[in-house]
């Protein structure tokens, strides 16, 4: 490689004679490996331009340089600037900038997309410490062809993994800021020698990159009225049966939106999109006889059709993993900084995944703002739904109040990992002109024991996965002793969480099922997990379920079972749709998706985790249609998305007798009666004991009540809609229960009456 000075910010120009040639060193390529790329056969030599952790022999005497490469051409290289961060086209060119306060020397490296599957770089340009670097911060200006190109960087400095720094120069790294990656040629191929890490690579901006979005504004919903959806992109139309055009992708979601439309879905969550490794755990499974396991949609397409788009984001780990991970990114820019390590350099493992993301550093914190604000003003995102967001809070590893506040304290300082109750990463996202403005979910736990359900730092706009309401609603529906009171609380969007911190029922995200745990067909259909097919021997995955197989184990059962299932799963439904604040359905649910009993598929791209939409046309007359009216039934009600908690005045609840209700420990029923502007007045009640019960409902004179929802009855008659044929039978061989403000409930089952006048009392 020729590297050749010009003049401070000058074009270079063919024929200049007053130029300098810069020495460099020569040292042995090192041996193939993850991320390392080879300009010259191997066990040969070639010139390295990167500076190594001794005293380097790169002699720069002008802080601009123009390289000469191959095919390549010139380019015009200069000081550059140090923000924003990332690669940025600006000026006729591309200015490059990256954070790394330990490394002693830089290079960016740029690689042509013929190169990248050849695992060699094109060429390598070298930052001098001093006309390249603004405090911390690494910079260069480029000007040239890029067509075809990509980028990464080599950084240099101690591998000390005792104080938790991994330089190694003979790594390609990622921008953390890159907008695009590009890795593999084809999704789920190995490359050659069984490589299941091929070299990633940064794509390079250019000025003509913009979108156009046609005029898409954001939807802003109020968050009361949403139903928000989990999906898997892939897994979504990735079946046969999906018939899409673009099957497992962002555009097959937009195929398949009628489907959201017609269950009454206004937002989508979108399970973790960004670039990761799909072979990363790739090897053969004896069980499954397989391997284990982009185009964006557009969020205006979704926009269209009055619905929001939420990104599952995670902070809280990266791929890198612990000591023994590969060196992607952030662990060889500047390990000690991004991650949470002990003194001796170990890793902090709140995640559960090997290492933890250190949030609460000034310049993790920033970086983790600035991809949100991407997604938001870029991407026209809606909201985020934040992994694991426990760990957001926790102080970061080296932590001292000047380091986390800008000023020091007096008292003890901060040790690593410590929650902290105004968490400096949640206060700058809470307070950002941009991102205050979108909607803010908290998974308000950890790996680590941290459990802050209803406790999350929250300035009153952020809402959370509330854990607890899972938890309850799933033991009260099957039948446990000593839960009728905390389900109350429940279906009144868990005042006991949220009401004297200044929340809203609306901040509550209730969910019964979601990617992790059963899918609720299996939760009515397994006690215990059955994850074999992981290879794991059943030793992954949550032993605590909560769940119930209604009396057999697997889905080869009685009649009288599976019969009891399909209650339990419209009872769940429907408790779902009736409690105060936001629902959540998790894809597949609205069908009856089975995995099998696995409750940890995170591994699977096959049918385990495949929405199966012939499974769905066959539940399309029972448990789709009964999912559907329930839906359409909640956004009619006034009631059922309350801005605020409910009081007596409009709520009034019940036991089996009228206005007395039973909260002792061995109480299997609760029922209450609800002021709706819309319907009038709504009766709403769950037996969840193994024996039938006849309830008496509130006395209305001039009204008689009549029955919508009753899941003891099959399908169609678990739900009297207007249209449904044979209702006004169905109705009337109950009037004799009705005439007397009775009604039957059978075991484990619940019902929905609605209030209406009494035309047989007019004279």
């Amino acid at each position: 490689m020729e590297v050749i000075h010009s003049a401070p910010r000058s074009l270079f120009l063919p024929g200049t004679d007053s130029l300098a040639r810069v020495r460099t060193t020569t040292k042995a390529t090192p041996p193939p490996n993850f991320g390392t790329f080879h300009d010259a056969p191997r066990n040969s030599s070639r010139p390295i331009v990167v500076c190594v952790a001794r005293k380097a022999s790169v002699e720069i005497k002008e802080p601009s340089l123009v390289i000469r490469e191959r095919q390549l051409g010139k380019f015009q290289v200069s000081e550059g600037h140090p923000a924003p961060f990332g690669a940025t086209a600006r000026d006729g060119g591309v200015n490059f900038s990256v954070y790394s306060s330990n490394a002693v020397a830089a290079a960016l490296c740029l690689i042509s997309l013929s190169d990248l599957s050849k695992g060699r770089v094109t060429a390598e340009i070298p930052l001098h410490p001093v006309a390249n670097k603004t405090g911390d911060i690494w910079h260069v200006f480029l000007k040239g062809d890029f067509k075809d190109m990509l980028y990464g960087y080599r950084f240099d400095g101690k591998y000390a993994p005792e104080q938790g720094h991994y330089f190694d120069s003979s790594k390609i790294l990622l921008d953390p800021y890159a907008r695009a990656v590009v890795s593999r040629d084809e999704f789920g191929v190995v490359a050659q020698k069984d490589n299941c890490w091929p070299q990633m690579a940064c794509m390079i901006p250019a000025a003509e990159d913009k979108f156009d979005w046609e005029g898409d504004l954001p939807l802003k919903l109020p968050q009361r009225e949403l139903l928000i959806y989990e999906m898997h992109v892939r897994g979504y139309t990735k079946h046969e049966s999906s018939g899409a055009e673009k099957p497992g992708t962002y555009l097959g979601i937009v195929e398949k939106l009628d489907h959201l439309k017609d269950l009454g879905v206004n937002c989508i969550e979108l399970m973790p999109c960004q670039e990761f490794n799909e072979l990363e755990y790739y090897k053969y499974n004896s069980v499954m006889g397989d391997y284990k396991y982009a185009i964006f949609v557009i969020p205006s397409e979704i926009h269209h059709v009055i619905m929001h788009v939420f990104m599952d984001v995670v902070f809280n780990h990266t791929a890198e993993g612990n000591e023994k991970g590969p060196i992607l990114s952030f662990r060889g820019l500047d390990n000690s900084v991004y991650y949470m390590v002990a003194p001796k350099g170990e890793f902090y493992n709140y995640s559960g995944c090997g290492n933890t993301f250190n949030c609460n550093h000034p310049v993790v914190r920033q970086f983790i703002v600035d991809c949100l604000r991407y997604w938001v003003l870029e991407m026209h995102v809606d909201g985020f739904r934040f992994d694991l967001a426990s760990i957001m809070t926790r102080g970061s590893s080296l932590c001292d109040a000047a380091n986390v506040f800008g000023s020091p304290m007096e008292g003890d300082l901060l040790t690593t990992g410590t929650p902290l109750g105004s968490p400096p990463l949640i206060d700058m996202i809470s307070n950002d002109p941009v991102l205050r403005d979108v909607k803010l979910i908290a998974e308000a736990w950890d790996a680590g024991g941290l459990y802050q359900v209803g406790t999350f730092p929250h300035w009153c706009i952020w809402s959370e996965w509330n854990g607890k309401y899972r938890d309850v609603v799933r033991q009260f529906i099957k039948g446990t002793d000593g839960f009728s009171g905390a389900f109350a609380e429940c279906l009144c969007g868990s005042p006991n969480l949220y009401q004297a911190g200044g929340r809203k029922p609306w901040n509550s995200i209730n969910f019964v099922c979601a990617h992790d745990g059963f899918s609720l067909a299996d939760l009515v259909t397994y006690t215990n997990k059955h994850n074999l097919a992981n290879g794991e021997n059943n030793n992954d995955g949550e032993n605590h379920n909560n769940s119930w197989n209604c009396g057999q184990e697997g889905e080869f059962a009685s009649i009288f079972v599976k019969k009891l299932r399909k209650r339990q799963m419209r009872n769940f439904f429907l408790c779902l749709m009736v409690s105060q604040g936001v629902p959540m359905i998790y894809m597949g649910d609205e069908y009856g998706h089975t995995k099998g009993g696995n409750n940890n598929t995170y591994c699977h791209d096959n049918y385990i985790n495949y929405f199966r939409w012939d499974k769905k046309d066959e539940a399309s007359s029972d448990f789709f249609r009964f999912c559907h009216l329930m839906t359409n039934f909640r956004r009619e009600c006034e009631s059922l998305g309350l801005n605020d908690f409910p009081t007596a005045e409009r709520l009034q609840w019940h036991g089996h007798a009228v206005g007395v209700p039973d909260w002792s420990e061995t109480s299997r029923f609760v029922g209450f009666s609800l002021v709706d502007a819309v319907k009038g007045e709504i009766y709403i009640g769950f037996n969840a004991s193994h024996l039938p019960v006849t309830i008496s409902l509130p006395e209305r004179p001039g009204y008689r009540w009549e029955p919508l929802v009753d899941t003891g009855k099959a399908a169609p008659f678990d739900f009297l809609a207007e249209d449904l044929p044979g209702r006004e039978v169905a109705i009337q061989q109950l009037a004799h229960f009705l005439d007397g403000n009775l009604y039957p409930m059978l075991s484990y089952s619940s019902v929905i009456l609605i209030l209406k006048p009494d035309l047989t009392s007019c004279s």
